[in-house]
């Protein structure tokens, strides 16, 4: 006799993209996202203005997950919620409404911690995906985060190294920043830098102790390159943006393959998932590649509608917590804060 499904309704507010999914067991049946335009006019992320925006994206977006799922809110078996770590006025928002819905429906509450999510997409069902045998390492590299970690089950992680400051996906918008292109330019970098010599210019490759990350230090450097370049030549930056755009995603990438070069020589591990929104960067995913059969590594990479912050993940994350029964009572409280394992 087949087990009933189990209909998970997922929330992701933690930063801003407002995200709401319906997942049957490991499939998502839904998965939608409403993205915040508003800040591109200042640059960055502002947080309030985004938790304002989830407030009125929230509803909506959950009637929709549902309409597109074919099912009705009383068919849930539970609601999983992002807890962190995040922005705490976003992260609140997707956290009453999780706990309200669940008291409502008195139904099951799944907080899920974002990071761990980020890991866990590999394990949806979707075509084109397949997912890692344990251990695999992991490594998430975002706009917040960047980590590599020791997966050696669902929800047994060990962080191997991550970003002492700045996160990878800061290092590219904040460089695109200093070459003039509008928030968020890390996509505009990475299309300009196919057009240009990734060698045309160096930039110095932070020396981090173990497996963690600093771009700080590159960031600064890139300025100053700049600052004395133009002084020579108001117009350096327009006559060579392909080749400074080229060259700085070389060193970005340099600086993430050779940490991942490191763990694996370290662990062993040649399995290798890759998640977070900047693994959309083409620079990245052929330098995967070509680690790959260098190395004979076996990479993961979702799609991309999964690796930048969305409710599916934090669905699947639900999903694996409900098989286990780890639910969370109402007492829950959004983490702004919440390392993987606590």
């Amino acid at each position: 006799m087949s087990k009933a499904p189990v209909y998970i309704l997922a929330i992701e507010s933690s930063c801003d993209d407002t995200s709401a999914a319906v997942l049957r067991d490991r499939k998502a049946l839904s998965n939608v996202v409403a993205t915040q335009h508003i800040h591109e006019a200042y640059g960055g992320v502002v947080p309030e203005l985004a938790s304002r925006a989830h407030q009125l994206h929230i509803v909506p977006l959950v009637h929709q997950a549902l309409a597109q799922a074919n099912i009705d809110k009383k068919q849930l078996s539970a609601i999983a919620f992002t807890r962190g770590p995040g922005l705490l006025g976003s992260l609140l928002v997707g956290t009453s409404f999780a706990k309200s819905l669940a008291l409502g429906l008195n139904i099951p509450l799944l907080a899920v911690n974002h990071m761990e999510a980020h890991v866990l997409a590999h394990f949806l069902e979707a075509p084109g995906m397949t997912a890692p045998p344990f251990p695999f390492l992991a490594m998430t590299i975002s706009g917040g985060h960047t980590q590599i970690l020791r997966v050696e089950d669902h929800f047994k992680m060990e962080v191997l190294g991550e970003t002492l400051d700045d996160a990878v996906g800061e290092a590219f918008d904040k460089s695109a920043k200093l070459l003039g292109f509008p928030y968020p330019g890390g996509p505009m970098v990475d299309r300009m830098a196919s057009q240009g010599d990734p060698r045309r210019f160096r930039f110095p490759i932070p020396k981090v102790p173990g497996l963690n990350f600093s771009f700080s230090g590159l960031k600064t450097s890139i300025l100053y390159f700049l600052q004395q370049e133009t002084e020579k030549d108001s117009d350096f930056v327009a006559k060579n943006l392909p080749d400074l755009c080229a060259s700085i995603q070389h060193t970005i990438v340099t600086i993430l393959m050779q940490k991942l070069r490191k763990a694996s020589e370290q662990t062993g591990i040649r399995h290798i998932a890759i998640g977070g929104g900047v693994s959309a960067n083409s620079g990245i995913r052929q330098a995967l590649k070509a680690e790959e059969s260098r190395l004979r590594w076996i990479t993961y990479l979702p799609p991309f509608e999964y690796c930048t912050d969305n409710a599916a993940m934090i669905g699947i994350v639900g999903h694996l917590k409900y098989l286990e029964k780890d639910f969370s009572d109402l007492r829950v409280t959004a983490k702004a804060r919440f390392r993987i394992g606590s």
